[in-house]
């Protein structure tokens, strides 16, 4: 799972809206002061309720500074809980298995700027707090009359408020959130010894699954200040462990995706260790454990498609020596992923494991160290980098051909480098690199990631440099790669390239070179997409004007021989190997089921050869 939801998100309202000539923007704000009643003394703000989504629901109990614009939240929906808030510097969030995390990157900075402006009641004021606020506009929506204006705070993001015509008191938000459109409403507004507070908030980021609603059963509200009330809590770091303060774990590297054996209440489990997802347990696997999934919410990955997602917990969770008490996992439906990788797959391990402990990972020799904080010490000679933490996936600063870009840090990615389309948009890489013709560049959560094949001059991180990195440029609108807030995404293609270790705490990254950095970037030369089928290998799709195209093959064929040999002698991935390195101009014979003979094809590069 590439990206993690926002508990309390929210969606798109399309409505006509017409400009007022009446009203200025001032008489709005001021109307909604008035009709809010006497907020001079009031300082601490307290709430009690429930809180519904997916599926799920249980108490929530918050509190807000409104003249710091502080604030927490925490929540319990049984199956799991959790809490988010702003300490004054930075926001925060608990996750279920007690991870704490900073939100600080500009973007997070930005969206924690608007929501303080919102809890310091920035549109009761005349001087809106210095927001910068456009004219007002009128709508009506089902006979219900409303005033519309867009602010945008200071280094904050642009937030439209919808007020009441009649109440004059905020019906409604909306603000951008990444690729998405978030959409507040406010209502069920009633005296509370002498203010207006509204006891009813509906979130909604425009699928129902993830709709969220807040009702409050209770307000108090005071004068007095008490910033310990908004501290970051601790990491519960009682929970997970390490024996001895180190364990070294073997894996599989398969189509670059690092695999290991896991055991949950006991019982072994294949799963994919990813810095870009969440400890997550398949449908298959959940059943298997007897467990029980709660709640249906929504997952979003690389794909387009948005899929169910579940929670659960289990009583343990280990790893060589490293050992998790009462872990929640995200259940989510992989779909296909064991035909794609070609091997089993039960879940993934994420990012709770890589915020508790640091983690080496050492391509070469196809070992993970896990450590310890309290007995790590960095590696002298490696290339020392800063990330910050966006969505809880490492996010580093680097060079792609000479434009700066900020690159995520994704374990559980095959490729090199995929581009993310708004960035290959605002600089032209489609034509600038001369990108082949779109088809499958890979596979997640929401089906396949479909991106057009270029050869890349050159990626600089620190002070390493790479040259001619075979890489995938988005052009789409949905999925995680969409997203404007990241430049690019740096997979297992490159990353095998060296030992990489990851510091959580510290927000360091660490890259060793290994012998494999020297090595050429090859892509695949067949234009085929394979997924495992039994003792076949299923054609997906053919990508256009490929070898494979011009040999004849279609999508849906079955592939039973390759080069004389069963294809069952062989993994999916060594299979792709053969496509990829064997070179141009030399003919592989494609034994297609219910065909008398075989397919020759003759491969051919279908991106730039690597300059020499």
């Amino acid at each position: 799972m590439k990206r993690r939801k926002r508990w309390l998100a929210s969606a798109l309202f399309l409505c006509a809206l017409a400009p007022s000539a009446q009203a200025a923007t001032t008489d709005v704000f001021a109307e909604c002061a008035r009709a809010a009643g006497d907020w001079k003394a009031v300082r601490i703000v307290q709430s009690e309720g429930e809180l519904r989504v997916g599926g799920l629901k249980g108490p929530l109990e918050g509190s807000e500074d409104v003249t710091t614009g502080q604030r927490i939240t925490r929540y319990d929906l049984g199956v799991v809980k959790g809490a988010e808030g702003f300490d004054g510097t930075s926001a925060w969030s608990q996750d279920p298995g007690g991870e704490v995390t900073a939100l600080d990157t500009p973007e997070a900075r930005r969206r924690t700027a608007t929501d303080s402006w919102i809890s310091r009641r920035g549109y009761c004021g005349a001087d809106a707090q210095g927001a910068t606020i456009g004219p007002v506009r009128t709508a009506t929506e089902e006979g219900r009359p409303f005033q519309v204006v867009d602010v945008t705070p200071v280094d904050a993001n642009a937030i439209t408020l919808w007020f009441d015509a009649t109440s004059h008191l905020l019906a409604r938000t909306v603000t951008r959130s990444g690729s998405d459109t978030v959409t507040t409403t406010y209502d069920d507004w009633r005296n509370v010894d002498g203010i207006q507070l509204p006891h009813r908030i509906v979130s909604d980021s425009g699928d129902v699954r993830n709709r969220s609603e807040i009702l409050i059963a209770r307000y108090r509200h005071s004068a007095a200040a008490d910033a310990t009330r908004f501290a970051r809590p601790p990491m519960q770091r009682g929970t997970a462990r390490v024996e001895n303060g180190h364990t070294t774990v073997p894996f599989e590297l398969v189509n670059n995706h690092i695999f290991v054996t896991a055991r949950v209440d006991g019982k072994p489990l294949h799963v994919l260790v990813d810095t870009g997802g969440a400890n997550i347990l398949v449908p298959q696997a959940v059943q298997r454990l007897a467990l029980k999934s709660e709640g249906q919410l929504v997952a979003r990955g690389v794909g387009e498609k948005a899929v169910d997602l579940g929670m659960t917990r289990a009583q343990s969770l280990t790893l060589a020596g490293l050992t998790f008490e009462q872990p929640s996992f995200y259940v989510i439906d992989l779909d296909v992923l064991p035909q794609v990788e070609g091997v089993p797959v039960d879940g993934i391990l994420g990012y709770e494991v890589f915020r508790r402990f640091i983690v080496r990972i050492d391509y070469a020799a196809r070992t993970l160290h896990l450590y310890d904080p309290s007995s790590f010490t960095p590696p002298a000679k490696a290339t020392a980098m800063s990330f910050a933490l966006t969505e809880r996936i490492p996010l580093i600063d680097a060079t792609i051909d000479g434009l700066p870009a900020r690159v995520s840090i994704d374990t559980g990615s095959r490729s090199s480098l995929s581009l993310h389309s708004p960035f290959v948009r605002e600089h032209g890489l489609v034509e600038k690199l001369r990108g082949g013709p779109e088809s499958v560049a890979g596979w997640g959560v929401g089906g396949p990631s479909r991106a057009r094949p270029a050869r890349l001059p050159s990626l600089k991180m620190g002070d390493v440099t790479l040259r001619n990195l075979a890489v995938d440029l988005f052009t789409g609108d949905k999925g995680a790669f969409a997203n404007p807030e990241i430049s690019a995404n740096l997979g297992g293609g490159v990353l095998r390239r060296f030992t990489v270790t990851l510091d959580y705490e510290n927000r360091r990254i660490y890259l060793e070179p290994n012998s494999e950095f020297g090595e050429a970037d090859s892509f695949d030369r067949s234009g085929l997409w394979l997924h495992s089928d039994g003792a076949a290998l299923k054609i997906v799709e053919v990508a256009p004007h490929s070898a494979a195209e011009k040999a004849g093959l279609k999508a849906g064929q079955r592939l039973t021989a390759i080069d004389g040999m069963p294809v069952a002698r062989r993994t999916l991935a060594q299979w792709r190997a053969h496509l990829r390195d064997t070179a141009a101009g030399q003919s592989v014979a494609l034994q297609a089921e219910g065909q008398s003979s075989p397919v020759a094809v003759v491969l051919a590069d279908r991106i730039p050869a690597p300059a020499q």
